[in-house]
């Protein structure tokens, strides 16, 4: 099925915002690149900052669905290998969806700039991970499966290391399978720390 125009050019503001950021993005050229005119970008946003908040609110919801959310918590691991497994599928996603990596992109660069790209930049680098791991590692507590008496300080001793991977891979695609392998084999240290067996 051919994607409409008003995804077409979500998908490119999401490509140029990354790269150029929003105020390096020009909606002229941001049109010509697919073909388009100014004025014909009008029919499905009323400005920039309309592209832009119509690109966030997409994003946070492809985020959300596929990755997990507060409201969409991941299942509690039944075991200590299920906590690296289902830990490298999350990164996976993360650092070879396209998307999300876009989206990573043009939040680290607008999150000085802009109030919203801020607020979400705390959230999926920081508390949004602390909180979901937190939920996780408080079931894996009752499971008998951790040692855990604050599963928020734990929740954030195991999230810190893994995002700074995961902005590494960013930074030094080069680098990728490097992070990864050391993500993992953080995660296999973890439970050996904190498991109980």
């Amino acid at each position: 099925m051919a994607k409409d125009t008003k995804e077409r050019i979500l998908e490119a503001a999401l490509e140029q915002f990354s790269q150029k950021g929003y105020a390096g993005t020009n909606i002229r050229e941001l049109t010509a690149s697919l073909g388009l005119v100014k004025s014909s970008m009008y029919k499905h946003f009323k400005s920039k900052d309309d592209i832009w908040n119509s690109l966030l609110d997409e994003m946070i919801a492809y985020y959300d669905e596929r990755f997990g959310s507060a409201d969409n918590l991941p299942p509690v691991p039944d075991s200590l290998e299920g906590l690296t497994a289902m830990t490298m599928r999350m990164v996976d996603f993360t650092v070879h969806d396209e998307r999300v990596v876009m989206t990573r992109k043009l939040l680290s660069i607008e999150q000085y700039r802009d109030e919203r790209a801020k607020a979400l930049a705390t959230k999926y680098f920081l508390t949004g991970l602390t909180d979901m791991f937190a939920h996780i590692f408080s079931g894996m507590a009752d499971k008998g499966l951790l040692r855990c008496d604050d599963p928020e300080m734990l929740a954030f001793a195991y999230t810190a290391p893994i995002s700074a991977l995961i902005h590494l891979c960013d930074r030094e695609p080069d680098k990728t399978d490097e992070a990864i392998a050391k993500i993992e084999k953080f995660s296999r240290h973890f439970v050996s720390t904190y498991g109980i067996r």
